[in-house]
């Protein structure tokens, strides 16, 4: 059996972990404050899902939207590839969408 190592300061101990939450710095953070006060939670994984997933946060409860823009260049760049890709995965329509803006891009449209 090894014996415990010897940390010259608490915050070594993040290097050592792989798959904890939440990690508490004892001195300055009691496990209260982090429960009740700081946003980390309360709400752990079990059964071993920690090596897979986080506590829940607070973000866990917000909803999200994501927004995506492309420049003119942007779209000539990715717009082959992203029709290779619709193809090969079986959808038409969706190379189609983007071979009818790459269309109309080099007609001069900027639309």
């Amino acid at each position: 059996m090894n014996s415990p190592k010897k940390l010259s300061s608490e915050n070594e101990l993040l290097v050592l972990c792989q798959a904890c939450t939440p990690l508490r710095i004892v001195s300055f953070s009691p496990e209260p404050i982090g429960d009740y006060c700081s946003g980390t939670n309360h709400v752990l994984p079990t059964y071993g899902y920690a090596r897979s997933f986080s506590g829940l946060t607070v973000g866990d409860f917000m909803r999200s939207m994501t927004v995506q823009e492309l420049s003119v260049e942007g779209r000539r760049q990715l717009g082959p590839i992203g029709v290779t890709l619709a193809r090969l995965e079986g959808l038409d329509a969706h190379a189609a969408a983007v071979d009818a803006r790459l269309t109309r891009l080099a007609s001069g449209a900027q639309a």
